[in-house]
């Protein structure tokens, strides 16, 4: 994933895009509520981050890796046990990376079951394919040891036999390094019999995907795995109790598993130590679209969006009143507009309450310039195109959506279609087995709530220039 996991679902059943929306200042008052908790919510130094080589400044092999501390004292955390391990990840308040945000420590220890004769797996989720997400690629490509090592220590956390990390088949080069990192591992006896000399036998395996998006899905990421079609299972049963090949199996989002081994070494209260409550931790944050320096960066949770922007991505392009609206946590999250950015915060729940998520915190920021309808549109289209056909909802649904889309993005459509297509999106949202049709249907609740007047004013234009155009032939 990175893309969306059927977690989100959860996470959105937990207020996602159906709380009520709340006033601006119950976000400002959330921000004071931060600062009075003596918790750091930006911006963050460099001390305390946790990718050290994200920009490829350095050697990203063994040895480089090892110089900036990765494998430090794994021997002695492995050694501690899994639980310990649970505990302080537990205790960090680590939530999911790949966008359902759930507590990381609570799902890794669903796998502490009584043993039956079965092996357990963990399964790494690199196959990022969220559009405007580009942060997981980084870690491979520049820090592959920040994640092997994270795979052995979440797995010693699950008492997994082994990890397979599936990886997007377009990322040749980061798969390219993550194959060299993981034999350099082997050969060093990080990783295979005996790891770091622990007596804890962990293999590590990379498979490579195709490029179907809907294979970010965790049972559909394991359904490809094992050879099948990549298309999402029922649930029950879950991965932890039947998942890969019949196993205990837990997926994890790259970044995730790669924050584990510092989380460890620094102990889960100087992890919790940033951003808010129940939003602890640093984050990788993309932020594309029309800013000046597009970048992805580690930041504290909890920073607010417009600091994020003006800080690192050298703002948005025209200036801040240039902006029209902004998708905070990837494609697949409602639009935000202007007036909500202003001081919104950057993290799961502060986006929850204005009716947005913060998914893959990949920021994608619109100006006045560009037409909104149109960005809508061609995510809509993605969305229908990568739909794996299973769920009528979602077959059908995304099909109308673009062909809806596409009518107003010229306006050739009535102002009560509106409010039609509003309904469509309810009746996709929440009726199949996956979180696609959730991730096709709100960008469009979000273009609604916040650009009705966009989408009015265009049809009539249209019906202006018709009847201009039919004028004109009489």
């Amino acid at each position: 994933m990175t893309r969306y996991t059927m977690l989100k679902r959860v996470s959105s059943r937990s207020g996602g895009g159906r709380v009520p929306s709340l006033t601006r200042s119950i976000a400002s008052t959330s921000s004071l509520g931060a600062a009075a908790s003596n918790k750091k919510c930006g911006p963050l130094n460099d001390e305390d981050r946790i990718f050290t080589n994200l920009y490829g400044r350095h050697d990203w092999r063994l040895k480089g890796a090892m110089a900036r501390g990765d494998y430090y004292k794994t021997k002695e955390i492995i050694l501690k046990g899994k639980d310990w391990i649970l505990n302080e990840v537990k205790k960090s308040g680590l939530r999911g990376r790949g966008g359902a945000g759930f507590p990381s420590g609570l799902k890794w220890s669903f796998m502490n079951k009584p043993d039956d004769g079965r092996p357990k797996y963990l399964v790494v989720n690199a196959d990022e394919g969220e559009p405007g997400t580009c942060k997981d690629r980084e870690i491979m490509r520049h820090d592959p040891h920040k994640l092997i090592e994270g795979c052995l220590v979440a797995g010693a956390a699950m008492g997994a036999r082994a990890a397979y990390i599936y990886i997007r088949g377009e990322f040749y080069a980061e798969g390219t390094n993550m194959n060299v990192a993981i034999q350099e591992a082997y050969k060093a006896g990080l990783v295979g019999k005996n790891a770091c000399g622990s007596g804890y036998d962990f293999d590590i395996f990379m498979h490579r995907g195709a490029g179907a998006y809907i294979c970010g899905e965790e049972t559909a990421l394991i359904e490809s795995i094992e050879g099948k079609q990549g298309k999402p299972r029922l649930k029950p049963p879950f991965p932890a109790d039947i998942g890969v090949f019949g196993c205990p199996t837990t997926v994890a989002n790259v970044e995730t598993v790669a924050c584990a081994p510092t989380i460890c070494r620094r102990g889960g209260d100087w992890f919790a130590g940033f951003g808010r409550e129940r939003n602890s931790g640093t984050k990788l944050y993309c932020i594309s679209g029309h800013v000046n320096t597009p970048v992805t960066v580690e930041e504290s949770m909890s920073i607010p969006l417009r600091e994020l922007i003006e800080r690192h991505a050298g703002g948005v392009v025209g200036g801040w009143d240039n902006l029209q609206g902004i998708i905070p946590g990837g494609s697949s999250v409602p639009i935000l507009p202007k007036k909500i950015c202003d001081d919104v915060l950057m993290d799961f729940d502060a986006l929850v309450e204005v009716q947005s998520g913060l998914g893959t915190a990949a920021v994608i920021v619109i100006n006045k310039q560009y037409d909104v309808i149109q960005a809508i549109a061609r995510l809509i289209e993605f969305y229908k195109h990568e739909s794996c056909g299973q769920c009528t909802p979602c077959r059908e649904g995304t099909t109308w959506l673009d062909k809806s889309m596409r009518r107003l993005v010229q306006g050739n459509a009535q102002p009560n279609e509106i409010d039609m297509l509003y309904e469509l999106t309810k009746q996709i949202e929440g009726h199949t087995i996956c979180a696609l049709g959730d991730a096709a249907a709100w960008p469009v609740q979000g273009l609604i709530r916040h650009f009705r007047p966009e989408l009015e004013a265009r049809m009539a234009e249209y019906e202006a220039s018709k009847a201009a155009a039919a004028a004109a032939s009489a």
